[in-house]
């Protein structure tokens, strides 16, 4: 089924896995590294960014909210409403400590820095 931007509801992890993220002006901001889901809710917690680095070496891990992703077909890359700066100052770690106690701690944070609506309230 279509959402309001067109694309469909439903994917399969594996191809949102290694899309790019990019900002409202185009520019490549990181890829989607990974997507956590909370099992008791049966929602997305957040998809991991992966932002900045060189051959893999200096890359921070994001996770933001999944609301904040709009797919654009024509680039075939997420869309975020974002800068460089606001990504850079957002919560960041490595993919084991994002994930680390159900991931809990990094949600808060990541909601309340990006002022998304919490999926859990």
């Amino acid at each position: 089924m279509p959402t309001q931007a067109g694309h469909t509801s439903a994917i399969r992890a594996k191809k949102v896995i290694g899309t790019n993220v990019k900002d409202v002006k185009g520019e490549k901001l990181g890829q989607v590294e990974d997507i956590v889901l909370d099992k008791q809710s049966n929602q997305i917690m957040f998809a991991i960014i992966g932002f900045g680095g060189v051959l893999g070496m200096g890359e921070k891990f994001h996770p933001v909210p999944w609301s904040t992703l709009d797919y654009d077909k024509d680039e075939n890359s997420y869309v975020v409403d974002l800068t460089k700066d606001q990504l850079k100052a957002a919560p960041a770690d490595s993919i084991e400590e994002l994930t680390r106690n159900d991931g809990l701690a990094y949600r808060d944070q990541t909601y309340a820095y990006y002022k998304a609506k919490p999926y859990w309230q």
